[in-house]
């Protein structure tokens, strides 16, 4: 239940407090007094769009909180879901908007995205607002009207779930076979490229190989005769390093046999004899096999080529970068190979998928078509004392060309207010009183069946007046009866005079500004209220004595 709302610095409002309480409440107020501000006020409390001109002149920053009791609602799993505190007896709705654009959410003190807050307020009050008639007259909310009333929520979930799936896969679909496509368009170019690639039989580190053996083909000359050169030094006839170490060694030996230090060096020197017998045999054995070969050199200055043309093609700098793209070349072409089995299994999984969808939308078409038969009674049965005593209301289901979001249903809502008139759809031969009247009659089945804490009417009682006018006041203050706190926004004189509570909204001129407020009225400001509404601006006792006729016989 809404048990308050303050409003600062919102459009002609710069400061409002207002209680509000259980049962049946109407607003009234001039054309123009600013009851529509006060509900635009509510409006962003349920998350509606945010625009800084809403700001009142000259302010920074506007706020609106509202106070609701939750005790009796069974709200814990949302701010348990949400991790928020909960306080049953004063939970708070607050919106903040700067002039800057930006707007803040908040439930109780923590800030909230704005969904959150969409979320809650969206089950603490229903505001029917004047377009609402319109929206009366489409296929989404007869759909979700249907749905809520049949008590579709789990039926809904599982269609969703197969609905969502079957489109997941369907999307799946589409894009293989595109990439399909597009493969096979091309795959010449693919295939001609892996071949070039696979025709070089690259190998990893095999340029680098290449390029220390072409080093040595090019200088085979001079890196021959630098191996001669020191393999001489080694050893020849007139004192190669080799001769030598042999006589170090020797004289060593000789003196080690009166001096024992000796031996050692001796032993030392002696490795360094053979370590040097070997570098030796290497150096000749290198120089023997170092010879230039032309065709050699060619054919590494060919292979050399080939690797850097390609390298250069394909933009790579290394012969693993060419295999990588080898490799890829080669998955492009495996994929392409393996489209149709990809696409025949795919095709298998949406068949399955269609079937289960299909069964989920059936459950769900007929829950509405049983829930369908019970509706269509109750809102005969309320329109007849409503002033429509030959109503004829229909609700028709058949099935669409595709399957949606909602389903494979096609609902319509068929009326005709007299004998001998076909049902036609309801948006296009309903007047604006019928409207009104249906739509009074949908949100009290709504209000039943979401079990909503507060309903707020918005001049539904546009295009009707007198005894239907009287019929309609009684339907919102049994809603009150049931349970719901309703608050109705009116100009009608005799729903005005069934409220338990009773508001006015005025509007008032300063030197510099114009300023909306809101009071609550006595009996005695009720009764002159009401008799304004009657006659006008020119109060006459007659008016005053309707007045407080109509109020003693509605009000409570």
């Amino acid at each position: 239940m809404l048990k308050s709302i303050l409003i600062d610095n919102y459009v002609l409002i710069e400061h409002l407090e207002i209680d509000f309480h259980k049962g049946f409440s109407v607003i009234t107020g001039e054309t123009g007094a600013g009851k529509s501000i006060i509900l635009g006020a509510i409006n962003l409390l349920s998350g509606q769009r945010a625009d800084a001109k809403s700001i009142r002149q000259g302010a920074d920053r506007c706020t609106i909180e509202g106070h609701f009791d939750i005790s009796s609602y069974h709200l814990e799993d949302f701010f348990t879901a949400n991790e928020l505190d909960i306080d049953l007896t004063d939970t708070i709705l607050r919106r903040d908007l700067s002039s800057n654009g930006k707007s803040r959410a908040f439930i109780n003190d923590p800030p909230v995205p704005l969904a959150q807050l969409k979320e809650l307020s969206s089950r603490l009050i229903d505001i029917h607002s004047q377009h609402q008639n319109l929206a009366l007259g489409t296929q989404p909310f007869q759909t979700g009207f249907v749905d809520t009333i049949a008590d579709n929520d789990a039926e809904m979930n599982s269609y969703s779930l197969c609905y969502n799936q079957y489109s997941t896969l369907q999307k799946e679909l589409s894009d293989l076979k595109k990439q399909a496509s597009a493969s096979n368009d091309d795959l010449d170019y693919i295939r001609f490229q892996y071949e070039t690639l696979q025709q070089a039989k690259l190998s990893d580190g095999e340029q680098e190989e290449l390029e220390e053996e072409l080093d040595i083909l090019e200088h085979a000359e001079e890196i021959k005769e630098q191996l001669y050169r020191a393999s001489s030094i080694f050893d020849n006839d007139e004192g190669g390093v080799i001769g030598n170490v042999k006589q170090i060694v020797q004289s060593l030996r000789q003196a080690s046999r009166n001096y024992t230090d000796a031996e050692e060096l001796a032993e030392r020197t002696e490795s360094v004899l053979i370590e040097l017998k070997d570098i030796y045999a290497e150096a000749s054995d290198a120089a023997e096999s170092i010879s230039f070969n032309p065709e050699r050199l060619q054919q590494v200055n060919d292979r050399l080529d080939l690797i850097y043309s390609l390298q250069k093609k394909y933009k790579t700098d290394t012969i693993a970068g060419l295999i990588a793209i080898t490799e890829r070349y080669g998955q492009q072409l495996d994929m392409a190979g393996s489209f149709d089995y990809l696409i025949e299994e795919l095709e298998k999984k949406i068949k399955s998928a269609e079937k289960e969808m299909k069964q989920a939308a059936d459950k769900l078409t007929a829950t509405r078509k049983s829930s369908a038969q019970s509706i269509e009674k109750e809102i005969s049965t309320m329109l007849i004392p409503l002033g429509i005593p030959n109503i004829q209301f229909h609700i028709e289901i058949t099935p669409k060309e595709i399957y949606d979001e909602t389903g494979h249903d096609d609902i319509r809502f068929l009326f005709s207010a007299n004998k001998a008139v076909a049902m036609q759809e309801l948006s296009t031969v309903a007047s604006g009183g019928e409207l009104s009247r249906v739509m009074l009659s949908v949100k009290s089945l709504l209000a039943g069946a979401k079990t909503l804490p507060t309903i707020i009417f918005d001049e539904i009682d546009t295009g009707v007046s007198g005894a239907i006018a009287d019929k309609m006041a009684q339907m919102m203050q049994q809603m009150s009866l049931d349970g719901h706190q309703v608050l109705a926004i009116t100009h009608l004189p005799q729903i005005a005079s069934y409220g338990e509570n009773h508001y006015k909204v005025y509007k008032e001129d300063y030197e510099d500004s114009t300023r909306t407020g809101i009071k609550v009225l006595n009996k005695e400001e009720r009764i002159t209220e009401i008799a304004q509404m009657m006659s006008g601006t020119s109060l006459t006792q007659a008016a005053i004595d309707n007045a407080k006729s109509l109020i003693d016989n509605n009000g409570r």
